[in-house]
């Protein structure tokens, strides 16, 4: 988490308005890329939660309790699945926060070129439904999440939800 997420690299889309002709807009307060790495094993699926929950807070990024609840959500169970399924060929994985300044995304990279599906609901087992309550933690929020082969030949998982929440006919959604 080097820098703030002010140093050079992908940025997040979005940011405060400004006249035309004065180049770029300024990016919000909050927004910024992260990335840190940690071990394949148990012990960094919380850290990897407390780390986010820190970072979301300490940038002061305006999201209600529920979206960092589904996001903590979604960074548990990501990260859970790279600590059980990738562990073997990927001792190390990645986690990455990109706030802009209408949404957040997070996202979990390992070396283990085996690309996950979410797997059909089985009320017989009770495990293998981590990437369906990703799914559809993003989904009633209004985001969208999504798998992609990284060019070391490993693996992204990601999720980008809004910060602002999502309104469908039937009223705003509950994570």
């Amino acid at each position: 988490m080097d820098d703030h997420g002010r140093g050079h690299g992908p940025r997040p889309a979005g940011g405060a308005d400004a006249p035309a002709g004065h180049g770029p807009p300024e990016p919000l307060p909050y927004e910024g890329v992260w990335r840190f790495t940690a071990p394949a094993v148990d012990a960094s699926v919380p850290q990897a939660r407390h780390a986010v929950r820190d970072l979301l807070l300490r940038q002061g990024v305006p999201a209600s309790d529920d979206l960092v609840h589904g996001l903590l959500v979604i960074v548990s169970e990501l990260v859970t699945n790279a600590v059980r399924h990738a562990a073997l060929l990927s001792p190390m994985l990645a986690v990455e926060v990109a706030v802009g300044a209408e949404w957040v995304r997070v996202s979990v990279e390992d070396n283990h070129p085996y690309r996950p599906t979410a797997l059909e609901t089985d009320h017989g087992r009770t495990g293998g439904r981590g990437l369906l309550l990703v799914r559809e933690i993003a989904r009633e929020a209004g985001g969208m999440c999504d798998v992609e082969h990284t060019a070391s030949g490993g693996k992204v998982i990601w999720a980008a939800l809004p910060l602002k929440p999502f309104t469908s006919p039937r009223g705003p959604s509950a994570l």
